[in-house]
């Protein structure tokens, strides 16, 4: 495990002491969730977690969960979360954020709003003085709209590719495309998210405001804590 693997490590387990026994967990998506899902399974396999269900925000992530010992469900059965663990591609000083470098940014937006509870942890590059700073902002739409979109997107001052793998658009679970859109720093991200929900072939997007309480950050001094600014 590299030095950057193990610090993130290291914060997935302090997340996963927020976690207690009868608690609905969001599951989110990525390789340091990827730390927490294992250390969750380690915890129920010795016994010093029971009756927890995750709900997870990805094919992947189920497919890990389920592989790991974590008893799963469902938003039809569960609609309302105690506790989402998830990461972030870009944290901004008020904790605002970034997702979707994994594609999974539809489902884990429905699961961050129907949490009581986000706790999100990255790694200190992940800290950003304004959102747009170091990643381009994923898009999630509607294949049939792709053109259209990407063309609304450069309209509002974004580089945007279409994002693919082996030459072919890459596919989200619910079978949408990505369009990444590189905007820079964003001045204002509730006027643009605004924007983005207003129109139609967007499905979602990556800007997840006022959503995290918590973020756990991995640092070569250790484990930071931030909280949402009052």
């Amino acid at each position: 495990m590299t030095a950057a693997e193990e610090l993130k490590k290291n914060a997935a387990r302090a997340a996963c002491e927020a976690v207690r026994s009868g608690m609905v967990l969001g599951l989110g998506t990525g390789s340091t969730t990827h730390h927490a899902l294992v250390r969750l399974g380690e915890l129920l396999r010795e016994g010093r977690l029971k009756d927890i269900v995750g709900i997870p925000s990805s094919l992947a992530t189920e497919k890990t969960a389920r592989g790991l010992g974590i008893p799963l469900g469902d938003l039809e059965a569960h609609p309302e979360i105690d506790l989402t663990i998830d990461g972030a591609d870009e944290v901004d000083p008020e904790l605002n954020l970034i997702k979707g470098g994994g594609g999974a940014l539809l489902r884990e937006k429905v699961i961050a709003q129907a949490s009581r509870r986000n706790l999100i942890v990255v790694d200190e590059s992940k800290l950003s003085p304004r959102l747009g700073t170091r990643w381009a902002l994923p898009v999630e739409v509607v294949p049939f709209a792709c053109a259209a979109e990407k063309r609304f997107l450069a309209s509002l001052g974004a580089a945007v590719r279409l994002r693919v793998r082996d030459g072919r658009p890459v596919a989200t679970d619910q079978g949408h495309w990505i369009l990444d859109a590189a905007f820079g720093p964003i001045a204002d991200p509730a006027a643009l998210a605004g924007a983005l929900d207003r129109r139609a072939g967007i499905v979602e997007h990556g800007l997840f405001l006022d959503l995290a309480h918590e973020v756990i950050v991995a640092t070569a001094d250790g484990v930071r804590r931030l909280s949402r600014p009052s």
